[in-house]
């Protein structure tokens, strides 16, 4: 449930927007991405969103069906446009990011009363994100949804923390603060568990995670690769050397290996690695939603590339 819009990437890498001459079109939205990465591992996924009533948001819906995602819960807000994010591409840690149609953004106008809350309580795994928090009628949705769950695991709350969406961070951690114990698992990078829980260490981050009723709480440390906390305890993966083409992906990626892992039942530490190399694959790559990994594609990179990796089946 979440962000939906579509991506507009250069076809130059190492140039500024001003200097780019082609463009490529793709669907975009962390969540959206999300549910096309587990979709590529062979789950049954539906998205809750919303688009503009415009071309670009019959796009949205034909390449939803091009991914094999239900797109039952997408619906059209008449006289808004499907949002646009374009981006800069500097390798290997530097891309910045454009959002354009987001005031309003036509996902954040999901109503409380439209959702079918039947449905999300019975799903097997529902996401949500900290970014759907950011403004109303969204953010009260959210958290009906979160709600419907009754805490059933895994119930997932991607920390997703999008300054530029915000007034402040101390606004974003009183939202985000409140969402958390709903949910079973959680998972962000440094910054967005130091927005919502404020701390940087990840190792105290988890434990404040765990604590307030996680199951699971997954931090993300770049370079330093992942640590996640369960009721075995702490457990680590190390980052995947990778040539990275555009890093914006590599998050999604990693959470729809991440749904993967969880709906399989497989321990912490071989879904974490799973995730890392699904995540590393997509950075090494031009697109988000087109170029997520299939399960074959991880395995294959996993048993091969991976030196000191055991071999996950």
């Amino acid at each position: 449930m979440g962000r939906v819009g579509v991506d507009i990437y250069p076809q130059q890498v190492g140039v500024g927007l001003d200097e780019v001459e082609s463009f490529a079109k793709f669907l975009g939205g962390s969540p959206t991405n999300v549910a096309v990465a587990a979709a590529r591992h062979g789950r049954a996924c539906a998205v809750i969103t919303r688009t503009g009533d415009d071309p670009l948001g019959r796009f949205v819906h034909r390449a939803l069906h091009g991914f094999g995602v239900d797109d039952r819960f997408v619906t059209a807000v008449p006289g808004t446009a499907t949002p646009i994010t374009l981006c800069e591409l500097f390798p290997p840690d530097d891309f910045p990011l454009y959002f354009y149609g987001r005031d309003p953004a036509p996902d954040l106008l999901v109503e409380a009363d439209e959702l079918d809350t039947g449905a999300i309580a019975r799903a097997d795994l529902f996401w949500a994100t900290g970014t759907g928090l950011c403004r109303e009628p969204g953010r009260t949705a959210t958290l009906t949804a979160l709600r419907a769950r009754e805490r059933r695991h895994p119930t997932v709350l991607d920390l997703d923390h999008r300054p530029m969406f915000w007034g402040s961070r101390e606004q974003a951690r009183q939202h985000v603060f409140e969402a958390l114990p709903l949910a079973t698992v959680a998972c962000g990078n440094l910054d967005e568990w130091e927005t919502a829980v404020g701390t940087r260490d990840p190792v105290e981050a988890a434990r404040r995670g765990r604590e307030l009723g996680l199951s699971l709480a997954v931090v993300k440390q770049g370079p330093d690769g992942v640590l996640a906390a369960d009721d075995t305890g702490l457990h680590r993966a190390p980052p995947v050397p990778v040539e990275v083409v555009n890093g914006l992906g590599a998050g999604d990626a990693f959470g729809g290996a991440l749904c993967h892992g969880l709906l399989a039942g497989w321990p912490t530490e071989r879904t974490l690695r799973f995730a890392n190399v699904a995540g590393a694959i997509v950075a090494s790559r031009l697109a988000c939603s087109d170029a997520m990994p299939t399960t074959d594609e991880v395995l294959t990179v996993l048993e091969t590339t991976v030196e000191g990796t055991p071999r996950v089946r």
